[in-house]
């Protein structure tokens, strides 16, 4: 086994560990992990990113189901139209992006290369929502209000055609939408995004199946080792403060998203 290799399996257990650690945000680094440490072609790396991120988002949601910090009304509004879309993007849209979008100046822009500079973007765009506390910035909610059902669909839609481009779950999307638009305090829109990713990922991969070769034992391995990393993560969730070391990992995938620019671009 190489020694990237080695690096890839231990950044599984990485997602799980950010993700047990912070609750939120480990799985951004699936892709480049999958792409660059274990050899994984961007669009197959997309679709085992759904695999993983949805059974690592699955094992926290049944974590906050037990807290009663899970709002199934609102998971089921918005998830509904979210899996239709990701699966309609893993099954037709993804499979028909030209292996060679466009040429600028002898450049040419790969299926490849725009999967991952779009990624790169949804990172950064990711890396200030860590940055920033996002209660500071929305408020917490304090008192009930009427969700906008009528708005929930097309976002969710919208949040469905990100996920099956990119394969990442889009928690730093859907939480802001569940507290201004559902009025869900912030910890209930964190339990409830989880179920969503949830659904949307696991159901989402399977659009995947028709016409991608999946290899099992590998996936199944980086799965498992992502969630032993957040039963280790929520143990040591105990001994730090969340809060920072959510900055602190913020910080680390806005310079991971610059990276990928420049080494896709450069």
């Amino acid at each position: 086994m190489e020694i990237t290799q080695i690096l890839g399996y231990v950044g599984a257990l990485m997602i799980g560990l950010v993700l047990g650690l912070i609750g939120g945000g480990g799985s951004i680094l699936t892709v480049p992990i999958l792409v660059y440490l274990m050899s994984v072609n961007p669009v197959t790396a997309t679709a085992y990113s759904l695999f993983v991120v949805g059974s690592s988002s699955l094992v926290g949601a049944g974590r906050n189901l037990q807290k009663g910090l899970v709002g199934f009304k609102t998971a089921f509004a918005f998830a509904i139209p979210a899996v239709i879309a990701v699966f309609s993007t893993r099954r037709f849209l993804v499979p028909a992006i030209p292996e060679n979008i466009f040429t600028i100046g002898g450049f040419t822009v790969t299926r490849d290369i725009g999967i991952m500079v779009f990624f790169a973007i949804l990172m950064l765009l990711a890396s200030f929502s860590m940055i920033y506390d996002k209660e500071k910035l929305m408020g917490e909610t304090k008192e009930k209000k009427s969700t906008n059902y009528l708005m929930l669909a097309p976002l969710g839609i919208l949040t469905g055609l990100i996920t099956g481009i990119v394969g990442a779950g889009g928690g730093f999307i859907i939480i802001p939408i569940l507290v201004l638009l559902a009025g869900l305090p912030m910890k209930k829109a964190v339990g409830t995004s989880l179920l969503i990713i949830a659904i949307n990922s696991l159901l989402g991969f399977l659009g995947d199946l028709s016409h991608q070769e999946i290899d099992w034992i590998f996936l199944l391995t980086f799965t498992g080792l992502s969630i032993l990393g957040i039963f280790l993560g929520v143990y040591l969730n105990k001994f730090f403060n969340g809060r920072k070391l959510k900055k602190g990992f913020g910080w680390f995938v806005l310079l991971m998203g610059i990276y990928i620019i420049w080494k896709e671009l450069g």
